[in-house]
């Protein structure tokens, strides 16, 4: 009895015995549910695991009398969406509270249960039959592909790691996608943002100390680069610090909201366009982002073109941009991405991005998750064919990490190098970095992120206001 979708003959009767059966699946999920949340928060690790092992892999009985009851009822309703949710949930009931309690071998265990044989052993029991199927199903699908990310950047060896699985070094941001999805669990998108927030967190923190110690003569070799960009990446970070002063980023975002809070929309969309480009150099770059952007935002939402515009506009305008120059189905890159990308320097790419962040606090998240759909696009190529991409990840992430840190990057002149007739901002970002050092300090707040809690809950909203303005045929 199938029970994913209500008959086509949907009599009072049929409708009572449709509630009944989902109310008593519902039941029983909630009962594996409470049994999992019990043991995992009073019983060691290898305990649980025995448990969640006797349950769903030998539909054995368990120290409660209630789950295998439970879970037959799922198994008999012959619904395998939701014995694939139930699985879910469980798993993430596991690793939530594992991954607070840095039980990560735990996780590592779980994970490579689905490795077993046995789940694959042929049996004359229809019902574990029935339940071997589906966990094979579960082990070759994609949540069981986004629960391994919980243990494939710890674990992987190096040269796999490196070398076939070049994508694993940016996990913290293949998660986001988990987190910013309402339709997940709760347990999962809990998890993934603890563990993205834990990754981000010690690159930040790697990133400052490297900064400090590879400038001293003495101690350079004692901290590793965290990233792939070898030498260049004390370069590359003091020629993000080195903007300064009236026409910083920080302060060009400020302006450019001050100016634009009164404007109707069709004019902010078209002030966007120059705030985007404003300061950068290179030609191609601004007559690509420029004329394919004028387009595309001519059409947008043009409905509430005489409109005033307000924070829910900027915000969906922001992601739309974030579309464009990032993947536009959330899929394969953008043609904007690859043109840009081949016309111009990477850093100048992550630098609109950055800039779009500072108006609209709240893309980050949506802009973190496009990045998660581009690493999954080009991680079905090896590691020397991607080259282009790696780096342009790792300029981003260094970039982001000095804007949304609460560490505070500054340029400090230690020779005596400079033109007497050139100011500080002048020679910092010409060509004499050499002649500076970073030093940091400790920030109170961030500058550029909001919670990633709140800000994955105005998404939220947004997707559900969007859906309303399709349904009233308000949509661009």
């Amino acid at each position: 009895m199938v029970v994913d979708r209500v008959p086509d003959d949907f009599s009072p009767k049929s409708a009572r015995q449709f509630g009944r059966v989902k109310q008593d699946i519902y039941a029983a999920q909630q009962t594996i549910f409470n049994f999992l949340l019990e043991i995992v928060k009073k019983w060691p690790a290898d305990d649980v695991l025995e448990e969640f092992k006797n349950l769903y892999f030998h539909y054995s009985e368990t120290v409660s009398s209630d789950t295998v009851p439970a879970l037959y009822a799922i198994v008999f309703a012959n619904n395998e969406q939701e014995f694939q949710n139930t699985l879910k949930r469980s798993c993430y009931i596991l690793i939530n509270n594992w991954e607070v309690a840095r039980e990560h071998s735990a996780i590592q265990a779980l994970v490579q249960l689905f490795s077993d044989s046995s789940i694959r052993k042929p049996t004359v029991s229809p019902t574990l039959k029935r339940l071997r199927q589906w966990l094979v199903s579960f082990a070759e699908s994609k949540d069981f592909q986004d629960l391994k990310l919980f243990v494939a950047n710890r674990f992987a060896p190096v040269r796999s790691t490196e070398e076939q699985n070049w994508s694993l070094r940016y996990t913290s941001y293949l998660l986001v996608p988990q987190y910013v999805n309402t339709q997940n669990p709760y347990e999962q998108r809990e998890a993934a943002r603890t563990m993205s927030r834990r990754l981000k967190d010690k690159f930040k923190f790697d990133l400052a100390m490297y900064t400090a110690y590879s400038q001293r003569v003495v101690a350079q070799q004692n901290r590793t680069n965290p990233t792939a960009l070898g030498d260049g990446a004390l370069r590359l970070i003091k020629a993000i610090v080195a903007k300064r002063g009236q026409f910083s980023y920080r302060n060009l975002a400020r302006i450019f909201q001050e100016q634009t809070a009164e404007l109707t929309y069709r004019s902010y969309k078209r002030s966007l366009v120059g705030y985007l480009i404003f300061s950068v150099e290179e030609a191609d770059f601004v007559k690509t982002l420029k004329s394919q952007l004028h387009e595309k935002l001519d059409r947008l939402y043009s409905k509430h073109d005489n409109r005033q515009v307000d924070s829910s506009l900027v915000l969906r305008t922001s992601n739309r941009v974030i579309d464009y120059l990032m993947t536009e189905d959330q899929s394969t890159p953008a043609d904007l991405f690859t043109i840009l990308l081949s016309r111009g320097n990477p850093l100048t790419l992550a630098i609109v991005l950055l800039k779009l962040v500072l108006i609209s606090r709240n893309s980050h998240p949506y802009l973190e998750a496009r990045i998660a759909d581009l690493i999954r696009y080009y991680q079905q190529f090896p590691r020397h064919q991607c080259q282009w991409i790696i780096n342009f990840l790792e300029i981003y992430s260094v970039t982001f990490a000095i804007y949304s840190s609460d560490v505070e990057y500054n340029l400090v002149r230690v020779r005596q190098a400079i033109a007497d007739n050139q100011t500080d901002s002048q020679a910092q970002t010409g060509a004499d970095l050499d002649d500076y050092r970073v030093f940091s300090q400790m920030m109170r707040a961030s500058p550029v992120m909001t919670s990633e809690a709140e800000a994955t809950e105005t998404l939220a909203q947004l997707e559900a206001q969007d859906d309303l303005d399709s349904t009233l045929g308000l949509e661009s």
